[in-house]
């Protein structure tokens, strides 16, 4: 009786794989700033879902400490690059100002993604005097154009220039478009991320930055868990065009032996027109619905994420066959 059950709730699921139930869901991305100062609050956040991306300064006294903890838990890693504000205050170590020249900019940012390991993308912390400023962000684009690192821009400005500035370079651009934190109380974080989450459904996509204050700590515990259906929680990387993707070769073989073909991602999953017709938490919600819970159910559920986000991060696998 269980294995018909299950059998008619997989049956449900294929064939109603072009229903809205499987309309491709909003997807939110949140990124963690200020990475490197506060373990007990920082612990805390990477205990929260793989998918909430950490910006780590580069030049903090926990820095490599909190990189390593983050890569090992899944967490996509930024590096949150110090760039100088319009308004006067402390600035931390090898903050990129305007009047730096391309080799000093060249130098810090080599340093920086030498300090924090594992990072796939770069983050401007303050920086609205550098990121307004067109030639000074030209110099940040060109030094990042040696590496693979897409720019999350923060928006500290309505005026940035990093946009403009990566034209011309492998360097790809995306926004931040809600704050969780200025105002530091669980009430205001809550409706701010559920801002963020309105907008990534209305959108399709949406990026919200915050800090590891106490408040957001707790907001972030108490609802990650319970987003809407509609909504997948994304690292920063699913958000990135695919216009540019770098092409990696393998070195060649030169063992006799033949070797079986590791398969790739489309040979794990469904073509990707049909994947992006797919929710994972609904599909998960219909056939649990139907079957109740089972491992089966859950293997179903992580088997579809895995294939979602696969695809929306395919610019970082090495070695994808197009079919």
């Amino acid at each position: 009786m269980r294995m018909t059950r299950i059998g008619i709730g997989i049956t449900l699921l294929l064939a109603t794989l072009n229903v809205s139930v499987f309309a491709a869901p909003a997807r939110l991305a949140i990124v963690i700033d200020d990475f490197g100062y506060r373990r007990q609050n920082e612990e805390q956040i990477l205990q929260l879902p793989a998918a909430v991306s950490v910006a780590i300064l580069p030049n903090a006294p926990l820095t490599k400490e909190m990189a390593d903890k983050a890569y090992q838990k899944g967490h996509e890693i930024l590096i949150h690059m110090p760039m100088e504000p319009i308004s006067k205050q402390p600035l931390e170590r090898d903050t990129l100002r305007p009047t730096m020249g391309k080799e000093e900019i060249q130098r810090i940012i080599a340093q920086a993604i030498h300090n924090v390991p594992h990072a796939k993308g770069m983050n401007n912390h303050m920086g609205s005097s550098m990121t307004s400023d067109l030639a000074a962000m030209q110099r940040v684009m060109g030094a990042l154009n040696h590496y693979q690192l897409y720019f999350l821009d923060s928006m500290t400005i309505g005026a940035s220039k990093s946009t403009q500035a990566a034209e011309g370079t492998s360097v790809r651009v995306v926004k931040r478009k809600v704050f969780l934190d200025d105002e530091q109380s669980d009430a205001a974080v809550l409706k701010q991320l559920n801002l963020a989450i309105r907008m990534a459904q209305k959108n399709g996509s949406a990026i919200a930055i915050g800090h590891p204050h106490p408040s957001t700590v707790r907001v972030l515990q108490n609802n990650l868990h319970q987003l809407p259906a509609d909504v997948v929680l994304v690292p920063v990387s699913a958000l990135l065009s695919k216009s540019i993707t770098p092409v990696v070769t393998e070195p060649p073989h030169h063992n006799s032996e033949k070797k079986l073909p590791e398969l790739t991602l489309a040979q794990r999953c469904p073509a990707p027109e049909s994947i992006d017709k797919i929710n994972p938490q609904l599909a998960y919600q219909t056939v649990k619905n139907t079957v109740g819970p089972s491992p089966l159910t859950l293997s179903l559920y992580s088997y579809l994420s895995y294939c979602s986000v696969s695809y929306h991060n395919a610019s970082s696998i090495k070695a994808m066959v197009k079919e």
